[in-house]
Protein backbone atom coordinates (compact mmCIF):
# COMPACT_ATOMS: atom_id res chain seq x y z
CA UNK A 1 0.00 0.00 0.00
CA UNK A 2 1.32 3.12 -1.19
CA UNK A 3 0.61 5.68 1.31
CA UNK A 4 2.19 6.98 4.70
CA UNK A 5 -0.82 7.21 7.14
CA UNK A 6 0.88 10.28 8.69
CA UNK A 7 1.50 12.03 5.78
CA UNK A 8 3.03 15.04 5.50
CA UNK A 9 1.14 17.96 3.71
CA UNK A 10 1.94 21.47 2.25
CA UNK A 11 -0.63 23.80 3.30
CA UNK A 12 -0.67 27.47 1.12
CA UNK A 13 -1.56 30.35 2.90
CA UNK A 14 -1.32 34.16 0.64
CA UNK A 15 2.22 33.32 -1.18
CA UNK A 16 4.13 31.34 1.73
CA UNK A 17 4.40 27.53 1.84
CA UNK A 18 3.86 25.72 5.77
CA UNK A 19 4.10 22.38 6.35
CA UNK A 20 2.12 20.68 9.07
CA UNK A 21 0.27 17.52 9.84
CA UNK A 22 -2.71 16.65 8.13
CA UNK A 23 -4.16 16.08 11.52
CA UNK A 24 -3.20 19.62 13.15
CA UNK A 25 -6.28 21.38 14.34
CA UNK A 26 -7.22 24.92 12.67
CA UNK A 27 -7.45 27.81 15.42
CA UNK A 28 -10.59 29.78 15.37
CA UNK A 29 -10.43 32.98 13.13
CA UNK A 30 -12.09 35.88 13.90
CA UNK A 31 -15.84 35.90 13.38
CA UNK A 32 -17.34 38.96 11.76
CA UNK A 33 -19.66 38.74 9.14
CA UNK A 34 -18.64 38.45 5.50
CA UNK A 35 -14.85 39.65 4.49
CA UNK A 36 -14.46 42.29 6.09
CA UNK A 37 -11.26 42.09 8.93
CA UNK A 38 -11.96 38.30 8.90
CA UNK A 39 -8.70 36.31 9.55
CA UNK A 40 -7.70 33.75 6.97
CA UNK A 41 -5.00 31.39 8.75
CA UNK A 42 -7.79 28.63 9.59
CA UNK A 43 -7.62 25.56 7.71
CA UNK A 44 -10.64 23.09 6.58
CA UNK A 45 -9.27 19.60 8.66
CA UNK A 46 -10.28 16.39 7.03
CA UNK A 47 -10.16 13.17 7.30
CA UNK A 48 -7.02 11.25 5.44
CA UNK A 49 -7.69 8.55 2.33
CA UNK A 50 -5.47 5.83 1.32
CA UNK A 51 -3.02 8.20 -1.44
CA UNK A 52 -1.15 6.74 -4.33
CA UNK A 53 2.67 7.52 -4.29
CA UNK A 54 3.14 10.86 -5.41
CA UNK A 55 -0.33 12.42 -4.64
CA UNK A 56 -0.73 14.97 -1.74
CA UNK A 57 -2.79 16.97 -0.07
CA UNK A 58 -2.99 20.91 -0.42
CA UNK A 59 -4.64 23.93 1.48
CA UNK A 60 -6.36 25.89 -0.94
CA UNK A 61 -7.38 29.64 -0.43
CA UNK A 62 -11.03 28.89 -1.41
CA UNK A 63 -12.01 25.43 -2.13
CA UNK A 64 -10.13 23.90 1.13
CA UNK A 65 -8.18 20.84 0.95
CA UNK A 66 -7.18 19.73 -2.45
CA UNK A 67 -5.58 16.22 -4.21
CA UNK A 68 -2.68 17.61 -6.01
CA UNK A 69 0.46 15.71 -7.86
CA UNK A 70 3.83 15.47 -7.13
CA UNK A 71 4.50 19.01 -8.36
CA UNK A 72 1.40 20.57 -6.34
CA UNK A 73 -0.57 20.86 -9.15
CA UNK A 74 -4.32 20.67 -7.90
CA UNK A 75 -6.36 18.15 -9.88
CA UNK A 76 -9.77 18.01 -11.33
CA UNK A 77 -12.46 15.81 -12.65
CA UNK A 78 -14.47 16.61 -15.39
CA UNK A 79 -17.97 15.04 -14.12
CA UNK A 80 -20.73 13.91 -17.25
CA UNK A 81 -23.36 16.46 -17.96
CA UNK A 82 -26.83 17.22 -19.86
CA UNK A 83 -26.41 19.89 -21.58
CA UNK A 84 -29.78 21.23 -23.76
CA UNK A 85 -29.03 19.43 -26.83
CA UNK A 86 -26.72 16.45 -25.92
CA UNK A 87 -24.18 16.14 -22.83
CA UNK A 88 -20.31 16.14 -22.30
CA UNK A 89 -17.80 15.38 -19.77
CA UNK A 90 -16.73 11.73 -18.31
CA UNK A 91 -18.79 9.01 -17.58
CA UNK A 92 -18.02 7.22 -13.99
CA UNK A 93 -15.87 4.33 -14.59
CA UNK A 94 -15.65 5.62 -17.97
CA UNK A 95 -12.61 6.66 -20.12
CA UNK A 96 -11.75 10.06 -20.67
CA UNK A 97 -13.38 12.05 -23.61
CA UNK A 98 -10.33 14.83 -23.45
CA UNK A 99 -8.30 14.07 -26.43
CA UNK A 100 -5.37 15.39 -28.47
CA UNK A 101 -7.99 16.18 -31.12
CA UNK A 102 -8.15 19.88 -31.79
CA UNK A 103 -11.72 20.87 -32.27
CA UNK A 104 -12.80 23.60 -34.66
CA UNK A 105 -16.24 23.81 -34.71
CA UNK A 106 -19.47 23.51 -32.34
CA UNK A 107 -21.63 21.11 -31.41
CA UNK A 108 -25.03 22.79 -31.08
CA UNK A 109 -25.52 21.55 -27.40
CA UNK A 110 -26.12 25.09 -26.24
CA UNK A 111 -29.01 26.53 -28.29
CA UNK A 112 -29.64 28.41 -30.65
CA UNK A 113 -26.29 28.06 -31.89
CA UNK A 114 -26.21 25.30 -34.88
CA UNK A 115 -23.39 22.21 -35.04
CA UNK A 116 -21.06 23.14 -37.28
CA UNK A 117 -20.15 27.14 -36.69
CA UNK A 118 -16.78 27.79 -36.83
CA UNK A 119 -15.10 28.26 -33.40
CA UNK A 120 -13.80 31.98 -32.85
CA UNK A 121 -9.85 30.46 -31.61
CA UNK A 122 -10.36 27.30 -34.04
CA UNK A 123 -6.65 28.47 -35.98
CA UNK A 124 -4.67 28.04 -32.83
CA UNK A 125 -4.89 24.59 -32.60
CA UNK A 126 -6.08 24.46 -29.12
CA UNK A 127 -6.99 20.54 -27.88
CA UNK A 128 -8.18 19.50 -24.51
CA UNK A 129 -5.49 17.68 -23.83
CA UNK A 130 -3.12 20.83 -23.88
CA UNK A 131 -5.39 22.72 -21.61
CA UNK A 132 -5.90 19.73 -19.46
CA UNK A 133 -3.21 17.09 -19.31
CA UNK A 134 -4.45 13.72 -17.80
CA UNK A 135 -2.84 12.82 -15.13
CA UNK A 136 -0.57 9.54 -15.78
CA UNK A 137 0.11 6.62 -13.86
CA UNK A 138 3.11 5.06 -13.29
CA UNK A 139 2.81 1.26 -15.87
CA UNK A 140 3.30 -0.53 -12.40
CA UNK A 141 0.88 1.73 -10.76
CA UNK A 142 -1.91 -0.10 -8.61
CA UNK A 143 -5.47 0.84 -7.21
CA UNK A 144 -5.59 2.08 -3.73
CA UNK A 145 -8.86 2.89 -2.16
CA UNK A 146 -10.67 5.41 -4.17
CA UNK A 147 -8.15 5.87 -6.48
CA UNK A 148 -8.47 3.27 -9.87
CA UNK A 149 -6.91 3.35 -13.20
CA UNK A 150 -8.14 3.82 -16.55
CA UNK A 151 -6.48 3.28 -20.31
CA UNK A 152 -6.30 6.10 -22.21
CA UNK A 153 -6.47 5.65 -26.43
CA UNK A 154 -2.87 5.74 -26.63
CA UNK A 155 -2.97 2.75 -23.86
CA UNK A 156 -1.30 4.80 -20.81
CA UNK A 157 -2.71 4.72 -17.53
CA UNK A 158 -4.57 7.72 -16.41
CA UNK A 159 -5.78 8.26 -12.47
CA UNK A 160 -9.22 8.64 -11.99
CA UNK A 161 -10.84 9.36 -8.10
CA UNK A 162 -14.11 8.22 -7.20
CA UNK A 163 -14.47 6.73 -10.83
CA UNK A 164 -13.61 9.62 -12.37
CA UNK A 165 -10.75 10.36 -14.88
CA UNK A 166 -8.33 12.60 -13.36
CA UNK A 167 -6.65 16.17 -14.87
CA UNK A 168 -4.23 18.85 -14.05
CA UNK A 169 -5.16 22.52 -15.53
CA UNK A 170 -2.22 24.72 -17.57
CA UNK A 171 -3.30 27.59 -15.67
CA UNK A 172 -2.05 26.34 -12.35
CA UNK A 173 1.26 27.99 -11.50
CA UNK A 174 1.96 26.69 -8.04
CA UNK A 175 0.75 24.65 -5.03
CA UNK A 176 -2.13 26.03 -3.62
CA UNK A 177 -3.93 27.71 -7.19
CA UNK A 178 -7.05 26.52 -8.29
CA UNK A 179 -7.74 28.42 -11.34
CA UNK A 180 -9.22 25.86 -13.56
CA UNK A 181 -12.22 25.49 -11.33
CA UNK A 182 -13.92 25.59 -8.43
CA UNK A 183 -15.68 23.27 -6.08
CA UNK A 184 -18.78 26.37 -5.70
CA UNK A 185 -21.95 25.02 -8.01
CA UNK A 186 -22.66 26.35 -10.79
CA UNK A 187 -26.12 26.51 -12.58
CA UNK A 188 -28.27 27.93 -15.06
CA UNK A 189 -26.39 26.69 -18.44
CA UNK A 190 -22.91 27.51 -17.80
CA UNK A 191 -21.92 24.38 -19.68
CA UNK A 192 -19.89 21.95 -18.49
CA UNK A 193 -17.36 22.61 -15.74
CA UNK A 194 -14.08 20.98 -14.30
CA UNK A 195 -14.20 20.53 -10.54
CA UNK A 196 -11.05 20.05 -8.14
CA UNK A 197 -11.02 17.22 -5.95
CA UNK A 198 -10.50 16.87 -2.59
CA UNK A 199 -10.59 14.64 0.54
CA UNK A 200 -13.67 14.40 2.80
CA UNK A 201 -14.14 17.32 5.40
CA UNK A 202 -13.32 16.22 9.12
CA UNK A 203 -17.28 16.88 10.02
CA UNK A 204 -19.60 13.94 11.95
CA UNK A 205 -22.34 12.90 9.94
CA UNK A 206 -25.07 14.69 9.45
CA UNK A 207 -23.54 18.00 8.12
CA UNK A 208 -21.72 19.21 4.54
CA UNK A 209 -19.74 22.00 4.10
CA UNK A 210 -20.09 23.83 1.01
CA UNK A 211 -17.77 25.77 -1.21
CA UNK A 212 -18.71 29.76 -1.42
CA UNK A 213 -17.02 33.46 -2.25
CA UNK A 214 -16.80 33.67 1.41
CA UNK A 215 -15.20 30.69 2.38
CA UNK A 216 -16.24 26.69 3.30
CA UNK A 217 -19.74 26.86 4.54
CA UNK A 218 -20.47 24.47 7.18
CA UNK A 219 -24.68 23.23 6.77
CA UNK A 220 -26.64 20.97 8.06
CA UNK A 221 -27.28 17.48 5.92
CA UNK A 222 -30.22 18.86 4.42
CA UNK A 223 -27.92 22.26 3.75
CA UNK A 224 -29.67 24.54 6.30
CA UNK A 225 -27.02 26.99 7.77
CA UNK A 226 -25.70 26.34 11.02
CA UNK A 227 -24.90 29.62 13.47
CA UNK A 228 -22.84 30.58 16.30
CA UNK A 229 -23.64 33.32 19.14
CA UNK A 230 -21.49 35.74 20.76
CA UNK A 231 -23.63 35.21 23.71
CA UNK A 232 -22.20 31.80 24.57
CA UNK A 233 -19.13 30.97 26.43
CA UNK A 234 -16.79 28.10 25.42
CA UNK A 235 -18.13 24.77 25.15
CA UNK A 236 -21.12 26.29 27.04
CA UNK A 237 -24.44 27.81 25.47
CA UNK A 238 -26.39 30.17 27.09
CA UNK A 239 -29.43 30.23 24.69
CA UNK A 240 -32.63 29.46 26.99
CA UNK A 241 -36.10 30.56 27.12
CA UNK A 242 -36.92 33.25 24.95
CA UNK A 243 -33.91 32.48 22.74
CA UNK A 244 -35.02 29.27 21.92
CA UNK A 245 -38.14 30.53 20.15
CA UNK A 246 -35.63 31.96 17.13
CA UNK A 247 -32.77 29.28 17.85
CA UNK A 248 -33.09 25.44 17.88
CA UNK A 249 -29.39 23.50 19.46
CA UNK A 250 -27.81 21.13 17.14
CA UNK A 251 -28.76 17.97 17.97
CA UNK A 252 -25.21 15.61 18.60
CA UNK A 253 -26.40 11.54 18.94
CA UNK A 254 -26.86 10.12 22.33
CA UNK A 255 -23.68 8.25 21.71
CA UNK A 256 -20.58 9.52 20.19
CA UNK A 257 -17.29 10.99 21.46
CA UNK A 258 -15.43 14.68 20.51
CA UNK A 259 -12.95 14.75 18.01
CA UNK A 260 -10.82 17.29 16.71
CA UNK A 261 -12.47 20.43 16.64
CA UNK A 262 -15.54 18.67 17.40
CA UNK A 263 -17.39 18.52 21.05
CA UNK A 264 -20.67 17.55 22.47
CA UNK A 265 -21.97 19.12 25.41
CA UNK A 266 -25.54 18.88 27.17
CA UNK A 267 -27.47 21.74 26.29
CA UNK A 268 -29.66 22.64 29.31
CA UNK A 269 -33.22 21.12 27.59
CA UNK A 270 -31.62 18.10 28.15
CA UNK A 271 -30.37 17.55 24.40
CA UNK A 272 -27.06 17.02 23.54
CA UNK A 273 -26.01 19.44 21.79
CA UNK A 274 -22.75 19.81 18.77
CA UNK A 275 -20.24 22.15 19.17
CA UNK A 276 -17.23 23.35 16.54
CA UNK A 277 -14.62 25.03 17.54
CA UNK A 278 -15.72 25.60 20.98
CA UNK A 279 -18.78 27.10 20.04
CA UNK A 280 -22.24 25.58 20.16
CA UNK A 281 -24.27 25.29 17.38
CA UNK A 282 -27.90 26.13 16.17
CA UNK A 283 -30.13 26.59 13.45
CA UNK A 284 -32.53 29.73 12.72
CA UNK A 285 -36.28 28.75 12.88
CA UNK A 286 -36.90 31.34 10.59
CA UNK A 287 -35.14 30.62 8.31
CA UNK A 288 -37.45 29.81 4.93
CA UNK A 289 -34.49 28.09 2.83
CA UNK A 290 -31.75 26.01 2.39
CA UNK A 291 -28.14 27.70 2.70
CA UNK A 292 -29.40 30.85 4.14
CA UNK A 293 -27.24 34.31 5.45
CA UNK A 294 -30.73 35.27 7.01
CA UNK A 295 -29.68 34.48 10.82
CA UNK A 296 -25.95 36.48 10.67
CA UNK A 297 -28.72 39.68 10.16
CA UNK A 298 -29.60 39.08 13.78
CA UNK A 299 -27.05 40.78 16.18
CA UNK A 300 -23.98 38.74 17.59
CA UNK A 301 -25.28 35.47 15.48
CA UNK A 302 -23.21 34.06 13.14
CA UNK A 303 -22.77 31.53 9.79
CA UNK A 304 -20.11 28.95 10.51
CA UNK A 305 -17.21 27.79 7.84
CA UNK A 306 -14.62 25.41 8.33
CA UNK A 307 -12.18 28.67 6.86
CA UNK A 308 -12.82 31.95 5.49
CA UNK A 309 -11.94 32.95 1.93
CA UNK A 310 -8.70 35.40 2.07
CA UNK A 311 -9.67 38.61 2.53
CA UNK A 312 -9.48 41.46 -1.21
CA UNK A 313 -7.63 44.18 -1.59
CA UNK A 314 -8.13 46.93 0.93
CA UNK A 315 -9.32 49.60 -1.43
CA UNK A 316 -12.44 47.27 -2.23
CA UNK A 317 -15.74 48.14 -0.45
CA UNK A 318 -18.80 45.66 0.32
CA UNK A 319 -22.10 47.05 -0.48
CA UNK A 320 -25.34 46.18 -0.28
CA UNK A 321 -27.13 44.73 -3.54
CA UNK A 322 -30.59 45.83 -4.73
CA UNK A 323 -31.62 42.50 -4.40
CA UNK A 324 -30.83 42.57 -1.15
CA UNK A 325 -27.86 40.87 -0.65
CA UNK A 326 -24.14 41.94 -0.88
CA UNK A 327 -21.64 42.50 -3.42
CA UNK A 328 -18.06 43.07 -3.46
CA UNK A 329 -17.00 46.91 -5.11
CA UNK A 330 -14.42 48.74 -5.72
CA UNK A 331 -13.22 52.20 -3.72
CA UNK A 332 -16.18 54.14 -5.26
CA UNK A 333 -19.26 51.40 -4.29
CA UNK A 334 -19.03 50.47 -8.41
CA UNK A 335 -20.49 46.34 -7.83
CA UNK A 336 -17.30 44.20 -9.50
CA UNK A 337 -18.09 41.45 -12.47
CA UNK A 338 -16.50 38.90 -13.13
CA UNK A 339 -16.27 37.31 -16.88
CA UNK A 340 -17.69 33.62 -17.25
CA UNK A 341 -17.24 31.49 -20.43
CA UNK A 342 -17.56 28.10 -21.77
CA UNK A 343 -17.01 27.31 -25.58
CA UNK A 344 -19.49 24.80 -27.18
CA UNK A 345 -17.12 22.31 -28.35
CA UNK A 346 -17.58 18.98 -26.88
CA UNK A 347 -14.50 19.65 -24.44
CA UNK A 348 -16.17 22.67 -23.08
CA UNK A 349 -13.15 24.80 -23.09
CA UNK A 350 -13.34 27.79 -20.93
CA UNK A 351 -13.12 31.23 -22.41
CA UNK A 352 -12.59 33.62 -19.47
CA UNK A 353 -9.20 33.92 -18.83
CA UNK A 354 -6.59 36.00 -20.68
CA UNK A 355 -4.87 33.13 -22.05
CA UNK A 356 -7.47 32.30 -23.80
CA UNK A 357 -9.67 33.61 -26.71
CA UNK A 358 -11.14 36.69 -26.44
CA UNK A 359 -13.50 36.72 -29.34
CA UNK A 360 -16.91 35.38 -27.20
CA UNK A 361 -16.07 38.42 -24.27
CA UNK A 362 -15.63 41.25 -26.80
CA UNK A 363 -19.26 39.74 -28.84
CA UNK A 364 -20.65 40.04 -25.52
CA UNK A 365 -19.55 43.41 -24.24
CA UNK A 366 -18.86 45.30 -27.35
CA UNK A 367 -20.00 43.64 -30.24
CA UNK A 368 -16.74 42.92 -31.35
CA UNK A 369 -15.16 46.41 -30.63
CA UNK A 370 -12.78 46.69 -27.54
CA UNK A 371 -13.37 50.42 -27.05
CA UNK A 372 -17.05 49.71 -26.47
CA UNK A 373 -15.74 47.07 -23.92
CA UNK A 374 -13.36 48.77 -22.29
CA UNK A 375 -16.64 51.63 -21.63
CA UNK A 376 -19.04 49.02 -21.18
CA UNK A 377 -17.33 46.98 -18.60
CA UNK A 378 -14.08 48.90 -17.72
CA UNK A 379 -11.51 47.16 -16.03
CA UNK A 380 -10.53 48.27 -12.75
CA UNK A 381 -7.29 49.73 -12.87
CA UNK A 382 -4.55 49.22 -10.31
CA UNK A 383 -2.97 52.02 -8.40
CA UNK A 384 0.65 52.51 -9.17
CA UNK A 385 2.47 49.76 -6.70
CA UNK A 386 -0.34 48.18 -5.88
CA UNK A 387 0.06 44.83 -4.67
CA UNK A 388 -2.13 41.79 -2.53
CA UNK A 389 -0.83 39.77 0.14
CA UNK A 390 -3.82 37.04 -1.19
CA UNK A 391 -3.39 34.13 -2.91
CA UNK A 392 -6.82 34.75 -4.44
CA UNK A 393 -6.16 38.46 -6.17
CA UNK A 394 -3.34 39.71 -7.95
CA UNK A 395 -2.49 43.08 -11.10
CA UNK A 396 -1.95 41.80 -14.59
CA UNK A 397 -0.74 43.42 -16.91
CA UNK A 398 -3.55 43.65 -20.09
CA UNK A 399 -3.79 44.84 -23.25
CA UNK A 400 -6.73 46.86 -23.62
CA UNK A 401 -7.21 46.37 -27.09
CA UNK A 402 -6.82 42.70 -27.41
CA UNK A 403 -7.55 41.93 -23.44
CA UNK A 404 -4.50 39.62 -23.48
CA UNK A 405 -1.70 39.72 -21.32
CA UNK A 406 0.81 42.57 -22.00
CA UNK A 407 4.50 43.45 -21.35
CA UNK A 408 4.88 45.30 -18.11
CA UNK A 409 6.32 48.39 -19.90
CA UNK A 410 4.28 48.17 -23.44
CA UNK A 411 2.41 51.35 -24.47
CA UNK A 412 -1.09 51.45 -23.40
CA UNK A 413 -1.07 48.85 -21.03
CA UNK A 414 -2.95 48.95 -18.16
CA UNK A 415 -2.35 46.96 -14.76
CA UNK A 416 -5.72 45.71 -13.49
CA UNK A 417 -6.94 43.59 -10.79
CA UNK A 418 -7.48 39.72 -11.25
CA UNK A 419 -9.44 37.55 -9.06
CA UNK A 420 -8.07 33.82 -9.62
CA UNK A 421 -5.91 34.93 -12.41
CA UNK A 422 -9.02 36.88 -14.25
CA UNK A 423 -9.86 40.61 -14.78
CA UNK A 424 -12.35 42.22 -12.65
CA UNK A 425 -14.76 44.83 -14.08
CA UNK A 426 -17.41 47.64 -13.42
CA UNK A 427 -20.46 48.46 -15.70
CA UNK A 428 -20.91 51.95 -17.15
CA UNK A 429 -24.46 50.87 -16.15
CA UNK A 430 -24.52 50.99 -12.38
CA UNK A 431 -24.64 55.04 -11.01
CA UNK A 432 -25.04 54.23 -7.45
CA UNK A 433 -23.49 52.14 -5.15
CA UNK A 434 -24.75 48.56 -4.76
CA UNK A 435 -26.32 48.64 -8.31
CA UNK A 436 -26.12 45.45 -10.27
CA UNK A 437 -27.60 45.80 -13.66
CA UNK A 438 -25.00 44.70 -15.33
CA UNK A 439 -25.54 41.00 -13.58
CA UNK A 440 -26.17 38.66 -16.11
CA UNK A 441 -25.22 40.58 -18.94
CA UNK A 442 -24.60 38.08 -21.88
CA UNK A 443 -26.12 34.37 -22.87
CA UNK A 444 -28.16 32.59 -20.90
CA UNK A 445 -27.78 35.27 -17.58
CA UNK A 446 -24.37 35.28 -18.08
CA UNK A 447 -23.84 31.68 -17.31
CA UNK A 448 -22.45 30.60 -20.32
CA UNK A 449 -21.04 33.52 -21.59
CA UNK A 450 -21.21 37.06 -19.95
CA UNK A 451 -20.75 39.20 -16.85
CA UNK A 452 -22.11 38.00 -13.34
CA UNK A 453 -21.51 40.54 -10.16
CA UNK A 454 -19.75 39.41 -7.29
CA UNK A 455 -21.96 38.53 -4.99
CA UNK A 456 -20.82 37.99 -1.26
CA UNK A 457 -23.98 37.04 0.00
CA UNK A 458 -27.07 34.91 -0.77
CA UNK A 459 -24.43 32.78 -3.29
CA UNK A 460 -26.25 29.95 -3.20
CA UNK A 461 -30.19 31.23 -3.46
CA UNK A 462 -30.91 31.61 -7.10
CA UNK A 463 -29.17 30.71 -10.42
CA UNK A 464 -28.96 34.83 -11.74
CA UNK A 465 -26.68 35.12 -8.70
CA UNK A 466 -24.99 32.36 -8.05
CA UNK A 467 -21.12 32.11 -8.50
Amino acid sequence: MHLNNFLTVVFVVASAPMVITASAAAETPSDTMYWQSVASDAHEAYFEEELPLGIQVVATALDGPVYTDTQGRTLYTWPLRALRNGSTGDRKDGASNCTDEVLRTEVGFMSPYPAGLVLPYSDQGVSCTQIWPPVLAPEDAEQVGKWTLVKREDDSNQWAYDGFPLYTSNLDEKPGDVLGGTKIRSGGDGGVVRVPVGPPANIPPGFQVLSSTTGRLLVTGDEYSVYTWDGDEANISNCHGECLNNWSPVRAPQVTVDSGDWTIIEHSSGINQWVFRAKPLYTHNKDTRSRSFAGSDVPEWHNVYTQRAVTPPDEFTIQDGAFGGQVLADARGRTIYLYNCRDDSVAQLACDHPDSAQEYRMAICGGGEPEVCRETFPYVVADAGAKSESSLWSVMAIDPNTGRHSAEDEEGTLHVWAYRSRPVYTYSGDQEPGATYGDGFGEFTGSRNGYKAFVLRDVFQNNHFRR
